[in-house]
């Protein structure tokens, strides 16, 4: 062993030069693979909103190409290095050949959720910030590897899902938000009475300087969209900026049931039974 000790020291004298010249380089392609994807974070930095969104992108997509380049270039360094060392590389490749192979069949759960995420970023599915739906839970994303997707739900609870799980997917903060108001009237209310009362609501809506820069279009009143023994179903839609549709949508019903009262219009169909002490039980009466 000292022998071999000693002819390892004596390879690595004669060849110190050109080691280090190995390692130099593979230092210099760090480098100059930092500074590109530092470039590229750059290049897509704005003020506009689509080019956040796209800044968003290019950084997560800059951070994986850093972290793969890296890894890439200190495996052919060492692999470089080793035969300056007086080892035979030829052993080294076949036990990573079947080491490779023996991970690929016990990860394949890994290998999809790294695929998967390749086109989640690629394809701009969502990036970080965004607000989407997927596998049943709702929440903006705080997190976005290549392996998984980090949200967090309304609850505030943090939500980890492999993005190999990862199937339809709804973007909630992309261009604009939309809401709809459904307002059930008794059936046997006049409709045109309401459709009436209802579209007040949306014109005083739209002019109200503190909420018309919240809208993008409407708030418009669709019309009747339901029948059902309940009433009669009337429809309002409303397009928003993004993440503005719920506080939007909570004051027009607001507004909508202060507008109803002032126009004594019921929202709802209600039941009154009169009961009479000296009246058998079967013998109420039941009034609307």
């Amino acid at each position: 062993m000292t022998e071999s000790f000693a002819k390892w020291t004596e390879n690595a004298g004669s060849h110190a030069a050109r080691i280090a010249v190995i390692f130099l380089i593979a230092l210099i392609l760090i480098r100059i693979l930092k500074a590109v994807t530092n470039r590229l974070i750059q290049l897509a930095k704005s003020q506009s909103r689509v080019a956040i969104l796209r800044e968003q992108q290019t950084r997560t997509m800059a951070g994986i190409l850093y972290s793969v380049g890296v890894t890439v270039i200190l495996a052919a360094a060492v692999l470089t290095v080793l035969p300056e060392l007086g080892f035979n590389v030829t052993p080294v490749a076949a036990v990573a050949a079947v080491a490779s192979l023996a991970l690929g069949f016990g990860a394949q759960s890994l290998v999809k959720d790294l695929i998967n995420g390749v086109f989640i970023i690629s394809e701009d599915q969502f990036v970080v910030g965004d607000l989407i739906q997927a596998n049943g839970e709702t929440g903006r994303v705080e997190y976005l590897t290549l392996r998984r997707t980090v949200l967090r739900n309304v609850a505030g609870s943090v939500v980890t899902i492999p993005n190999g799980l990862i199937g339809q997917v709804s973007n909630l903060s992309r261009d604009w938000s939309q809401t709809f108001i459904d307002v059930t009237i008794p059936g046997d209310e006049m409709v045109s009475r309401a459709l009436a009362t209802l579209e007040k609501v949306a014109g005083d809506f739209r002019n109200d300087a503190d909420w018309s820069v919240a809208l993008v279009d409407g708030p418009r009143v669709l019309g009747v969209e339901s029948l059902s023994l309940d009433g009669t179903v009337l429809r309002v839609q409303a397009r928003t900026v993004l993440n503005r549709k719920d506080e939007v949508a909570r004051e027009l019903r607001r507004r909508i049931k202060i507008a109803f009262e002032q126009s004594r219009i019921p929202l709802t169909q209600s039941h009154r039974v009169q009961m009479n002490p000296d009246t058998p039980l079967s013998s109420a009466t039941t009034s609307s």
